[in-house]
């Protein structure tokens, strides 16, 4: 049997799907080339934008076509392009049902209304309800008629999110967020925060040890906010993760994390960074704005002075620091005075790059009943000025390290060229460089000697 997975949003969507899929290959499942093709498709969902749950609602419309189809119903539409996989699968395998869920945070937000408003969706799965993947995977094997889903709230990790072959993986180690921003949805389909049990973390840690995994990211809702049940902070658990990997000789060599809260970016975390090279100095730090009325209106815990400071204090206690940032213009009330603060900040902070948008209302946040909503032309004008400000600084950024020799994780060959490799380093920024396809997930020293957009270009030194 075939599996397709349609996964939309952060990280931690992406490994949970990946967890979900070790189910399916410990089963003897294929991952299909094509999702017409498939037995089971499964989307994984994002609340943040209502955009993103917009794309969803197009492609729950397209499956209800493509399953019509494959049942052997609405033949008239066998001619059209975008149906013309399915109908291939029909007249080649006659009427095969296929099963469709939604999990994610859009799952969570509506839970059954989803499934009332579209029935093509044969199971919802929400954020409390993973665990009965199992049980969906066989009933599909079998046959059977889709059941209904009980939600527990409770949470629970899956025992790794490891994809096939992968050099690079991300570990989850806690879920959920209790920061309550007035713009953010979150909280509300994600829950509470709940930490992973450091020898789950640790345990995931050895089977991808023997997996030959180079890196790992550590990834959470709010990641440095962890707090384990022996009382275990994100800082400690960092240096027993670090230890971990020394004592076991493990072939990880990086480690990252994400995503974090400027308010828990202790100055016991930027120790433990100074005083552990396997942590990789490359850091997502959220600051959303520059101006602290707004700040304090978002429910953001921390003032700008204090994000600057923290800035400040990183680079001086690992001076390879390059910092990426989240950044909102056009929040309900902000004054082109204020925006500008956003402005100012870029030029004191001088992010590397930056996720950059502009507030999108979201249903069941505070924010989205505020008075003095932005005009969306407004918020496009101010964002495309943020836009061509941080494209300057990350020329100017990246331009600083040509002529450096670094360290480069090979993980993918060019699609441009099939006689050059495509490495990161550990500040997350990306290599083109001549090397032999052997060299894949291994690390080698690379000469910066050119920058071509947001790529560097260098040379082989060691490999």
């Amino acid at each position: 049997m075939k599996y397709f997975f349609e996964t939309y949003g952060c990280e931690m969507n992406i490994a949970e799907s990946a967890s979900v899929e070790q189910l399916l290959i410990s089963r003897s499942w294929q991952k299909a080339e094509h999702p017409e093709e498939a037995n089971l498709v499964i989307i994984n969902t994002c609340s943040v934008r209502g955009s993103a749950e917009q794309r969803i609602l197009g492609r729950l419309g397209y499956f209800e076509g493509v399953k019509k189809i494959r049942t052997g119903e609405n033949k008239e539409k066998f001619r059209l392009d975008d149906m013309k996989l399915a109908a291939k699968f029909y007249e080649e395998n006659g009427a095969v049902p296929l099963t469709l869920v939604v999990m994610g945070c859009m799952a969570q937000r509506l839970l059954d209304d989803l499934k009332k408003e579209y029935p093509v969706v044969d199971y919802v799965v929400g954020t409390f309800g993973k665990y009965k993947f199992g049980e969906i995977i066989q009933a599909v094997e079998k046959g059977s008629d889709p059941f209904k889903i009980e939600e527990e709230e409770t949470y629970t990790f899956a025992a790794n999110s490891y994809e096939q072959g992968a050099f690079s993986t991300f570990v989850p180690i806690m879920h959920g967020c209790n920061n309550f921003c007035t713009y953010c949805i979150v909280p509300y389909v994600r829950g509470r925060e709940i930490s992973r049990r450091v020898d789950q973390i640790l345990a995931e840690i050895d089977f991808l040890s023997k997996a030959n995994v180079k890196e790992i990211t550590l990834l959470g809702q709010n990641v440095n906010a962890y707090k384990g049940e022996d009382g275990t902070n994100f800082p400690k658990l960092l240096e027993k993760i670090c230890a971990h990997l020394e004592e076991t000789k493990s072939p990880i060599k990086w480690i990252r994390f994400e995503s974090s809260n400027p308010n828990d970016f202790s100055d016991e975390l930027i120790e433990v960074i100074k005083n552990h090279r396997q942590i990789c100095r490359g850091f997502h730090i959220a600051a959303q704005h520059g101006n602290n009325e707004i700040l304090k209106r978002m429910n953001r815990k921390n003032t700008r002075e204090e994000f600057v400071e923290l800035a400040k204090k990183l680079r001086e206690a690992a001076p390879e620091t390059q910092l990426i940032t989240d950044l909102m213009v056009g929040f309900p009330g902000e004054t082109e005075e204020q925006f500008k603060d956003i402005l100012s900040l870029m030029e004191e902070v001088k992010f590397e790059s930056a996720f950059m948008y502009f507030y999108n209302p979201r249903e069941g946040t505070p924010a989205a009943k505020y008075e003095n909503q932005i005009p969306v032309e407004e918020k496009k004008a101010r964002l495309q000025k943020v836009i061509d400000l941080q494209s300057k600084h990350t020329t100017e950024v990246m331009s600083k390290r040509i002529g450096e020799e670094i360290e480069v994780l090979c993980d993918i060959i060019s699609r441009h060229d099939e006689t050059e490799l495509l490495g990161k380093t550990e500040q997350n920024e990306r290599v083109a460089f001549k090397a032999d396809k052997k060299l894949i997930g291994t690390f080698v020293k690379v000469k910066i000697e050119s920058l071509a957009g947001n790529t560097f270009r260098g040379s082989l030194i060691t490999g």
